[in-house]
């Protein structure tokens, strides 16, 4: 049976990595972000080299009505979502004060309300079905006391994290996966979007940094064998180890300095 997955900010990094796996293994894809030319490319690539169907459907997830939307313009193209992939996100790194709060209001919305309300839209069905897939990309972040100068970002992946978990215990036994993915530094286009490219560049080795391919991998991995969560790479496990036991304010400054080296602070 053809199985169908819907990836959120597929256009690049994590997410194409992830649609270029979930393809490799003979799914059919349905490719959602805000910008047309790179989902076109990336679906035509993957049609090519693994004969699966690619739909594109550009969405904005900042805006609230996007999730029903979203999954009204799938039911309209008589798809069915057996998998849902949230990664959609970004980061803000010019401090909680400097950012202003429509720009604070539209992370909130892509990174923590669209996949909970893709999440709630989605999971009746894959329930009904008995078999889905949930694959909610957080971050190494979320599992360390929040970083200066990104205030939000690191709360809302612990959210995600937290939420995932979860939903991982409703659906035991129903067929569902629900698992977690908290990437450390991966090589994609995310620092250059956001302009930190040059201060994450300088502040950590390249032996800290892991490809985007091999973490998709291990993501869909851990989702087919319905771990909870997965932490990819050594280095962040230790990391995400330290931060759980070290005393809060140990911790604290341990993330200070992480800020200081990435010159937000």
């Amino acid at each position: 049976m053809r199985r169908t997955v819907l990836i959120t900010g597929a256009s690049a990094g994590i997410g194409a990595a992830l649609a270029r796996v979930y393809a490799s293994r003979g799914w059919d894809l349905i490719l959602t972000a805000r910008r047309q030319d790179p989902l076109q490319a990336l679906a035509d690539e993957l049609t090519t080299a693994h004969g699966v169907v690619a739909t594109v459907i550009l969405e904005d997830l900042g805006d609230p009505a996007a999730p029903e939307r979203l999954v009204a313009a799938i039911a309209a193209r008589g798809l069915t979502v057996d998998g849902l992939v949230n990664n959609a996100g970004f980061s803000r790194v010019t401090g909680f004060l400097d950012t202003d709060l429509d720009a604070h209001r539209a992370m909130i919305q892509v990174m923590l309300t669209a996949p909970i309300a893709l999440s709630r839209l989605l999971l009746p069905g894959m329930i009904q079905r008995r078999f889905g897939r949930v694959l909610n990309v957080a971050s190494l972040a979320g599992q360390m006391p929040a970083t200066g100068g990104d205030t939000l970002y690191g709360p809302i992946k612990s959210f995600l994290i937290k939420a995932s978990q979860g939903l991982h215990l409703e659906t035991l036994g129903t067929g569902v996966h629900v698992t977690v993915l908290n990437p450390g530094y991966t090589l994609t286009e995310f620092h250059d979007v956001n302009g930190s490219r040059d201060q994450v560049s300088r502040a950590y080795p390249p032996w800290m940094w892991m490809d985007a391919a091999r973490v998709a991998r291990i993501g869909v991995d851990a989702s087919e064998a319905n771990r909870p969560s997965v932490t990819p790479g050594v280095m962040n496990n230790v990391m995400a180890g330290l931060a759980r036991f070290l005393p809060d304010g140990l911790a604290l400054r341990m993330v200070a300095n992480h800020a200081r080296r990435l010159e937000r602070l």
